[in-house]
C-alpha cells in the first residue's frame, strides 16, 4: 500500500471508488472478467455487515437454510415473467463429466425457484404456515458493465423466502423485512434511506409489489440497497404450493422473497468516503480503534514502557474492535495515513511525552479533530467517542441527502436538472402512473423512477411529464 494521493472524488468520483476499494485492501479484480476477490477486510466489513442482518432476521422468526447453486431450467420456465426477467442474465450449464447434460442447469441469479419447488414438499396444512426461511449465498448475473461490489457477476448476499396463508399476511412480511434493512441502513451503515414501492415497470420479475430503500451516493446518484418482493400466488401456482387451510379446503399460498448483498459495502463507501478514502462507520468497521504507539526504535525503555501501556490500555477495551499498529520500520505519519485511508473511525497516539503526561491523543476520522484524553477516563471516552462518530454520519449524510432533493415544477426544468453524464441530486415529482410517461421520462433524461415514498403527502398533483392528474410523489434520479 502506498501513500499517494487518491484522484480527488470531484475530479473524478469512478476512478476515486476503484482506488479506494483497492488501496483499502477491500476488494481485487479476480481472472474472470466482472469477478471480484474479496480481501480479508473486505470481508470482514461484509461479516459485520451479516451479523448485524442475521440478528434482525432470527429476532423475527427467520431460520437460515441452504440451497443448491445449480437450478434446472424448467424450473425458471415455470414462472413466465420471470424467466423473462431474468433470461438475459442467466448463467447456464449445458456439459458437465464431459457429456452434455439432458438438461440445462442455471446457476442461481435468486432462488425463488428452487425454495418453491421445496415448499411445495414441506408445506401441507395451515399449521406448516408461515414458512420464514433466509439463505446466505452466492450468485451470478451475466453483466455486461460490472464495478467492484456494486456491480459484479458474482456476488455475496442474503435471500428471504417465506409463505404465508393470506395476502395481507404477505404483505405485512414484505413492509416488515423493508423496515429491518431500513433500520440496518439508517443505524448501522449510517446511511439515511428513503424506503418506497417499485414502479410496475421496475419491479421484479414476477412480483405481485416490489418494496426498495433508495439512498443518495457522493456524487448524488442513487443506490437501490435492499428489496423486498410481495410475490402473491405467482410462484405458489407455477409450483403448486397449496395448504388445507381450518375449512379443511386446498389454497395457494402467498409467497415474499427480500435480498440486500455486498453492493451494501459499496453504498458505505460512497456514502461516507472523503478525499482521504473510507470513512467507515463505527458500528460496521473491522477496526473501530487503532492504536499506534510512537517511540524511537533504538530507546528500549521507551519501548517498553510505551507497549506494557498500550496492552493496559487495549485490556480496559474488552469490547472495542482494537488494533495495534507497531511496525517500527514505518513512521508515524505513514501509519496515520494508512489508517485514515482504511476508514478507521479513531485512532489513538500515545508515546514517551504523553505517558509523563498520562495521556493519549485521540484522533477521529470523520471530523480531522484531535484531543488530548487522560488514560483513566478512556474506557469511558472511547465508546462514547464512537457513538458520536456514528450519529455524526448519519447526520451528515442526511443533511447532504436532504440539500440535494429538489422539487421542480416544470419538465423543462426536469430535463435541464438532468442534463449532462453527472448527477445533480434527487428530484420529488408527480407521475401520473403511465410507463408510457415512465420510459420517455428515461430515454430524454436518463433518470429513472427510483420509488414511490411511503412519506409522501398524497396531496394531488401534475405529472411532471404529461401534466394529467396524479396522486403520487416519486423520486427521480440517475442510479447505479
Amino acid at each position: 500500500m502506498s501513500n499517494e494521493k487518491i484522484t480527488p472524488r470531484s475530479q473524478d468520483f469512478s476512478a476515486w471508488y476503484n482506488e479506494v476499494v483497492q488501496r483499502a485492501e477491500l476488494a481485487d479484480y479476480a481472472p474472470v472478467r466482472g469477478c471480484m476477490v474479496i480481501r480479508p477486510y473486505g470481508y470482514a466489513l461484509w461479516e459485520n455487515v451479516q451479523k448485524a442482518l442475521d440478528t434482525r432476521f432470527k429476532a423475527t422468526g427467520h431460520k437460515n437454510a441452504y440451497f443448491p447453486l445449480f437450478i434446472p431450467m424448467s424450473f425458471l420456465q415455470k414462472e413466465a415473467q420471470h424467466v423473462e426477467g431474468f433470461s438475459p442474465e442467466l448463467a447456464v450449464v449445458t456439459h458437465g463429466g464431459g457429456e452434455e447434460l439432458a438438461e440445462p442447469l442455471v446457476v442461481r441469479p435468486t432462488s425463488e425457484t428452487v425454495i418453491g419447488y421445496f415448499f411445495k414438499q414441506w408445506i401441507h396444512s395451515y399449521r406448516d404456515l408461515p414458512l420464514l426461511i433466509n439463505q446466505w449465498a452466492n450468485v451470478v448475473r451475466w453483466e455486461l458493465r460490472t464495478r467492484l461490489f456494486l456491480r459484479t457477476m458474482e456476488f455475496l448476499w442474503q435471500e428471504g423466502h417465506t409463505a404465508h396463508a393470506t395476502e395481507q399476511e404477505a404483505e405485512e412480511e414484505t413492509l416488515r423485512m423493508l423496515g429491518v434493512y431500513t433500520d440496518f441502513a439508517e443505524n448501522e451503515a449510517a446511511m439515511p434511506v428513503i424506503p418506497g414501492r417499485k414502479s410496475e415497470s421496475e419491479k421484479f420479475a414476477g412480483a405481485l409489489r416490489s418494496y426498495t430503500i433508495e439512498a443518495m451516493m457522493g456524487d448524488k446518484r442513487a443506490l437501490q440497497s435492499g428489496t423486498s418482493h410481495n410475490l402473491g400466488q405467482n410462484f405458489a401456482k407455477a409450483f403448486e404450493i397449496q395448504y388445507l387451510d381450518k375449512r379443511n379446503k386446498l389454497q395457494h399460498c402467498w409467497t415474499t422473497s427480500w435480498g440486500m448483498s455486498t453492493r451494501i459495502i459499496g453504498g458505505i463507501i460512497m456514502t461516507h468516503g472523503d478525499d482521504h478514502g473510507l470513512i467507515l462507520p463505527p458500528r460496521l468497521a473491522p477496526v473501530q480503534l487503532v492504536i499506534v504507539p510512537i517511540y524511537k526504535s533504538d530507546n528500549v525503555d521507551d519501548k517498553t514502557k510505551v507497549m506494557e501501556t498500550v496492552e493496559r490500555i487495549k485490556r480496559g477495551l474488552p469490547n472495542v474492535r482494537i488494533e495495534v499498529d507497531a511496525r517500527e520500520e514505518l513512521s508515524p505519519g505513514w501509519r496515520f495515513n494508512e489508517w485514515e485511508l482504511r476508514g478507521v473511525p479513531l485512532r489513538m497516539e500515545i508515546g514517551p511525552k504523553d505517558l509523563q503526561k498520562n495521556q493519549v491523543v485521540l484522533a477521529r476520522r470523520d471530523t480531522k479533530e484531535k484531543a488530548f484524553v487522560p488514560q483513566e477516563q478512556l474506557a469511558q471516552k472511547v465508546p462514547v467517542l464512537l457513538d458520536e462518530i456514528q450519529k455524526n454520519l448519519f447526520e451528515r449524510a442526511k443533511k447532504f441527502r436532504d440539500e440535494n432533493t429538489f422539487e421542480l415544477g416544470s419538465y423543462d426544468e426536469f430535463k435541464k436538472f438532468m442534463e449532462g453524464e453527472g448527477s445533480k441530486g434527487f428530484v420529488r415529482a408527480y407521475w401520473c402512473g403511465s410507463r408510457e410517461c415512465e420510459a420517455k421520462i428515461k430515454e430524454e433524461t436518463k433518470a429513472t423512477a427510483r420509488c414511490i415514498p411511503f412519506d409522501r403527502d398524497n396531496k394531488p398533483g401534475k405529472c411532471i411529464h404529461c401534466g394529467k392528474d396524479s396522486k403520487e410523489k416519486v423520486i427521480f434520479a440517475k442510479a447505479y
